[in-house]
């Protein structure tokens, strides 16, 4: 994941439209002819416009007291937690 791809995924775009981006992404995923390498770009797309969808609702939550950059690293703390259990 790259902290900050997900921070200007989560400035620029809403929620619905990184879905909808997401959805492209996965149906992209299944062409059949697509070599390794390519599938590797996909997966790590569509890993961090994830990232930027959990941020948006991090900032939401917060009531907008949690700008972009205070949200990604909250989010990027959450995953880091969940990689060393």
């Amino acid at each position: 994941m790259k902290l900050p791809l997900i921070k200007t995924l989560s400035e620029r775009f809403d929620e619905d439209y990184l879905l909808e981006t997401i959805e492209v992404l996965e149906a992209l995923a299944e062409v059949p002819t697509l070599k390794d390498k390519e599938l590797e770009v996909i997966g790590e797309l569509i890993s961090n416009t994830l990232g930027a969808v959990e941020v948006i609702g991090i900032m939401r939550d917060s009531n907008g007291k949690k700008n972009a950059k205070e949200a990604s690293s909250e989010f990027m703390k959450r995953v880091m937690g969940s990689i060393d259990q």
